[in-house]
């Protein structure tokens, strides 16, 4: 578990070994596999980052004001199994799904006339180009936005819709970024990074205003990390208005480059793995963003793969809300345990983001309530007599638990003839119930074998 509350002056990054995680430490990449030289954006620059003021996010907030929605700040009904009140700030609320509305508009204003009538090119694959695609449309800025090949089809469609002109090229998001600016400097269209550029960083900074405003008595907000400008921007903005509050970041164990900058002193490149929050996927975390918000954070965390599940589960099951992975990381850091000194303290999390696909939301469901105990599996080997079978459905039946599927293999068994293997998928109230039925089973039968969920300690 982490460890004790430490000064917001003297930022701490949990390690893996310190948190109980099982992922290895992230091990930079070599500089050879980052964005080429001549791909670097002028906004971004490693050599000379630029530091937000909170000045920059108070413009913001009154220049977006009218085109954004102010979103809800509710508090939760988890707020007591988790000992702590928790209020959601629901900015998957927002048209399009995501909190990138707030940065995306700022930039667009803030644009000098003759690049608006140009327009500009973004690479995302995701919430930065829905974002950035609504808000031209909405002011008349025309939008370029490069997709990568494995970009979702809906997301795409949406962004047409939009009216913005869809590029896809790029087996990756590294690859779209590299043609959108070959493009940009090729027509002279302005490059939008989606994460790292000082107005998006100000606008998303909004966020944290308005939290302030709706959670007056706030102890503590818990942020998502992906390229780190949402909590570059909040961070500055909470931490301007009331220091003592903790900003602590929250990362996915399979990117956590935050970490690794931290870790490092500057921003330094991992290879992404697949995760379910992959919204915070980010290899490399903006070098404007990182500066801003390294001295800020209280503390940034490493959540697993299981947990993200279980919160989405959780938020659709008990606050009815459809969140993305990245938006519930937030969530999982708490639901983990990992965050014991916020236990009775009004805690804020940003549910930042919203557009989950279908099969990919059904998925994260199942794979919740595996983690919860909810949805078990087993195998069991049985008389293949008459009655076998019959007496081990009998024993689940009596016990309460719901069968989903069931399978029974004679073949591959070699060591009794007169022996089956059921499989079994079944459906329980609880962990307490499915551990019920699993003392039932290996008090009755002799292989008995349980599929794990992997560890959710």
């Amino acid at each position: 578990m982490p460890a004790d509350n430490v000064n917001c002056s003297s930022p701490r990054v949990s390690n893996n070994e310190s948190d109980g995680l099982s992922s290895p430490s992230p091990t930079p990449i070599v500089a050879s596999m980052d964005i080429k030289e001549d791909c670097i954006d002028p906004v971004c620059d490693p050599a000379n980052p630029v530091r937000i003021k909170f000045q920059d996010i108070c413009s913001a907030a009154y220049t977006i004001k009218g085109g954004i929605i102010t979103t809800l700040c509710m508090k939760s009904h988890m707020s007591s199994t988790l000992g702590c009140n928790i209020y959601f700030k629901k900015d998957f609320l927002q048209y399009t799904g995501s909190f990138k509305e707030r940065g995306a508009r700022y930039m667009l204003m803030m644009m000098a006339s003759e690049h608006k009538q140009k327009g500009v090119i973004a690479a995302s694959a995701g919430n930065h180009a829905l974002a950035l695609s609504y808000h031209g449309q909405k002011l008349g800025i025309p939008v370029t936005v490069v997709m990568p090949i494995i970009a979702p089809i809906m997301k795409i469609t949406m962004c047409r819709q939009f009216g913005a002109k869809i590029i896809i090229k790029g087996a990756d998001i590294g690859e779209s970024k590299e043609h959108a600016m070959q493009l940009s400097k090729e027509n002279g269209l302005v490059y939008v990074n989606g994460y790292d550029h000082p107005h998006i960083i100000a606008g998303q900074g909004t966020m944290g205003l308005e939290i302030i405003d709706q959670v007056p008595d706030l102890d503590a907000v818990v942020v998502p990390i992906g390229g780190g400008g949402l909590i570059a921007g909040v961070a500055l903005a909470v931490k301007s208005l009331k220091p003592e509050v903790k900003v602590i970041g929250v990362e996915s164990e399979r990117c956590p480059s935050f970490t690794a900058a931290m870790n490092a002193g500057h921003p330094v490149t991992l290879r992404a793995g697949s995760t379910l929050a992959d919204g915070l996927a980010v290899p490399k975390v903006g070098v404007n963003a990182f500066h801003t918000a390294a001295h800020l954070l209280d503390k940034v965390v490493v959540v697993k793969e299981s947990f993200i599940a279980l919160s989405i589960l959780r938020l659709v099951e008990m606050d009815k809300a459809v969140v993305e992975g990245a938006g519930a990381c937030g969530l999982a850091a708490l639901i983990a345990g990992q965050l014991p000194e916020l236990q009775g303290k009004n805690v804020v999390v940003p549910l930042c983001g919203g557009n989950i696909d279908t099969t990919v939301l059904g998925r994260c469901l199942e794979r919740g309530l595996a983690v919860d105990g909810r949805l078990i599996k087993f195998t069991v080997t049985v008389s293949d007599r008459p009655g076998g079978i019959s007496e081990l459905v009998g024993m689940i039946s009596k016990i309460g638990v719901s069968i989903k599927d069931i399978i029974h293999e004679r073949a591959w068994l070699t060591r009794d003839i007169f022996s089956v293997q059921v499989k079994v998928v079944g459906e329980t109230r609880d962990r307490a119930h499915a551990q019920e039925l699993e003392n039932a089973l290996r008090a009755t039968y002799n292989e008995v074998h349980f599929v794990s969920t992997g560890d959710t300690s």
